[in-house]
């Protein structure tokens, strides 16, 4: 099966890099840390689906959405809501469809540090989308060992300042859009510093959707002698304006895209988000004498998330949780994770990795007065205590063959204390704790030089999270009912590297038992259910190739097929899961002319993508349709002795279509398509010495 589905393979990409570039970033990929060993692994002898995208080879832009970081990678629906109030949703191989705000079911991580919650949620919105130089995908089986909700990884990856350097950009672009970004380094040989300040502000595409951010970020890398390093982080994101224009019907799409809908304005609808984090890394290679000793990293991290929002409804029940959010978050954790080499002359390594991570939701509701706060509906703290411990083995036993092996256990507990006690609202209060342990194993086997196969296999878990915990459809109390779905993934791939053709190739099955869906989403309003069975299985293709020295291209294709289980219990047996596309295809082609004296010339990029029609409910009588998109943008650079100035220039959506740029799953008052603007523009300049 696996050698018939590769030969119907469409070509695809993983990065575009400029034709200059090609050979550095077939280097680059040879010293690739992958994510999922925690270890200095060639790209073309790791045995999973992993693509690596250089954040400088893609189209330039304002960095103002997490779907910029990225584009065209196999395996990801990236779907942009073209919303501020919600985040980018993402799915992974169908992982994370059912999410109604946020990411749910894939892993987020900074240099190591998580981005999601110990319940498995995590927001896109807390990243300065400036500071990383590369994001690493993970996806397969070997992902079930980073945890809870490890359906698959997007590790984000940043580059330490080596050069004192300070630099100004401004961008603008439709509907108001304005951003500025500034950039102060100093460094030497034992240290760096760096502070960056970044403000957005935009009118939005729709009335009612006008956005104001302001972001800063300090960071400090120290040197500890010739093998240690140091890394203190602080972060602070404040939005304290983004307003939600909410979903559109399919009939109100259909009448006008640009539309708003009336229960905006009746209700106020809006969010403001204040995030402020933390973070210290101590980390170290050949840092003992011991010749066994490869490296280790200790992280520590605290962060307070606060968020105010809107519903749009009243809320007004005693037995209701009202339609004022008033969240205020606080999390932190440690990780410890050490490499070692048992025998000097083996190639074989053991990590070790023990995690323990916190969050606590002091959460409030009120009746939403028409766009005031009103009288209180809910008061309640919940808790999440996450304990885990990793042993990943990695061992080439053979020199064409590859083993690694890996087993994660993990404790979750869940607390609810409800303090709004009421007549006719009574105690919300109760607790559940969840055992669970994943593994994977998968073995690669080089057939040449050049070209190389794997195979894995493993089981994983998720858990609901605090926020789809907190609802049942009939009576109160935390829903406790919820079982940790259970995931098994297969997987098959190829991978082929040559001077000017990377590609790679993966078949994949997935079946989950008591898979979390959505059951009920009314108004901001979202309850959940556990599924009898679902089942995913797919094929993606990625793929670069170099075919002058000016001209590049890239693409990607991904299959998906995901359905629910086979059973007389569940009446959408055999429909198509919500939220999610058959097929999505990218691709990209560069032209990049050799540069000349000061002057970079003139690149271009353009950029097709097509996703088809998605469906919104488990009984699929509602499907968003499919369309086929075109992007073009114009970058170029000069310099003057020490000083650079860069210029771009960004066109999307060339044909102006009417297109659902994103989904809201199982949407019980009908506005389920959250529509896309037309013809959009976007320019900047950065001046740096």
């Amino acid at each position: 099966m696996f050698v018939t589905l590769v030969a119907l393979h469409v070509a695809a990409a993983v990065s575009t890099p400029l034709a200059a570039q090609t050979a550095a970033e077939s280097a680059e990929i040879e010293r690739l840390v992958i994510t999922a060993t925690r270890t200095a692994r060639p790209w073309l002898e790791t045995p999973a689906a992993v693509e690596r995208v250089d954040v400088k080879s893609l189209t330039p832009g304002m960095r103002t959405d997490a779907a910029e970081l990225l584009e065209g990678m196999a395996g990801l629906q990236v779907d942009t809501r073209f919303n501020f109030a919600q985040d980018t949703r993402i799915t992974l191989r169908g992982f994370g469809a059912r999410a109604a705000f946020g990411v749910r079911g894939v892993r987020l991580r900074l240099d190591g540090i998580p981005l999601s919650m110990p319940d498995g949620q995590a927001q896109t919105s807390s990243i300065l989308l400036d500071e990383p130089s590369s994001v690493e995908v993970l996806r397969g089986p070997l992902a079930a060992i980073h945890g809870n909700s490890a359906g698959g990884v997007i590790d984000l990856q940043s580059s330490r300042p080596l050069q004192s350097t300070v630099s100004a950009n401004l961008s603008t672009g439709s509907a108001g859009r304005e951003r500025q970004h500034l950039r102060a380094v100093y460094a030497d040989e034992r240290q760096s510093f760096s502070g960056d300040y970044a403000r957005f502000r935009t009118d939005g595409d729709r009335p009612s959707s006008a956005v104001k951010r302001d972001q800063w970020a300090l960071r400090w890398y120290r040197d500890l002698g010739k093998q240690a390093e140091l890394i203190l982080r602080l972060d602070d994101n404040d939005a304290p304006l983004l307003q939600d224009p909410l979903a559109l019907s399919p009939e109100q799409w259909r009448e006008n895209p640009r539309q708003t809908a009336p229960q905006a304005a009746t209700f106020g609808t809006r969010k403001s988000i204040r995030h402020r984090q933390q973070s210290l890394t101590l980390r170290a290679r050949d840092f003992s004498t011991l010749y066994w000793l490869a490296d280790w990293q200790l992280s520590a991290w605290h962060g307070k998330r606060e968020i105010e929002q809107y519903l749009a409804f009243p809320g007004t029940a005693i037995s209701s949780s009202g339609a004022v959010i008033d969240l205020s978050r606080s999390f932190y954790g440690t990780n410890l994770s050490s490499t070692v080499q048992p025998l000097a002359d083996t190639p074989w390594q053991l990590t070790l990795a023990l995690e323990q991570e916190q969050q606590k939701d002091e959460r409030l509701g009120f009746v939403n007065d028409f766009g005031s706060r009103g009288e209180l509906r809910r008061d309640e703290t919940g808790r999440v205590n996450s304990r885990d411990a990793t042993l990943i083995s990695d061992w080439q036993f053979h020199p064409r063959w590859g083993w690694v092996t890996g087993a994660r256990l993990s404790r979750i507990d869940f607390t609810v204390a409800d303090r709004f006690i009421v007549p006719g609202n009574p105690d919300d209060s109760g607790e559940v704790r969840y055992q669970e342990n994943a593994w994977s194993s998968a073995l690669n086997f080089a057939v040449r030089d050049d070209l190389s196969l794997f195979a894995g296999t493993g089981v994983g878990f998720e858990t609901p999270t605090l926020t789809e915990m907190a609802y049942r459809n009939e009576g109160s109390g935390l829903n406790t009912e919820l079982n940790a779905a259970k995931v098994r993934q297969h997987e098959l791939g190829l991978k082929l590297q040559r001077e000017r053709w990377l590609l790679q190739s993966a078949v994949f099955v997935i079946d989950t038992d008591d898979d979390l869906l959505v059951d009920q989403s009314i108004d901001g309003r979202t309850t959940y259910r556990n599924a009898t069975n679902t089942k995913r299985q797919g094929f993606e293709l990625s793929s670069r190739f170099t075919l002058s020295e000016t001209l590049s291209w890239r693409a990607s294709y991904s299959w998906l097929d995901a359905s629910f289980g086979q059973s007389e219990a569940d009446a959408n047996s055999g429909n198509r899961l919500p939220g999610l596309a058959r097929s999505n295809f990218f691709q990209q082609w560069q032209w990049q002319p050799v540069s000349s004296g000061t002057l970079q010339p003139l690149s271009l990029r353009l950029n097709h993508q097509y996703r088809s029609s998605v469906p919104v409910d488990d009984a699929n009588s509602i499907v968003a349709p499919g369309a086929h998109l075109w992007g073009l943008a114009a970058q170029t650079e000069w310099q003057w002795g020490h000083t650079w100035l860069d210029a771009w220039l960004r066109l999307d959506n060339l044909t102006n279509k009417d297109y659902v740029g994103s989904v809201v799953v199982n949407q019980g008052n009908g506005r389920s398509f959250e529509p896309a603007p037309g013809r959009l523009w976007m320019a900047g300049i950065t001046l740096r010495w």
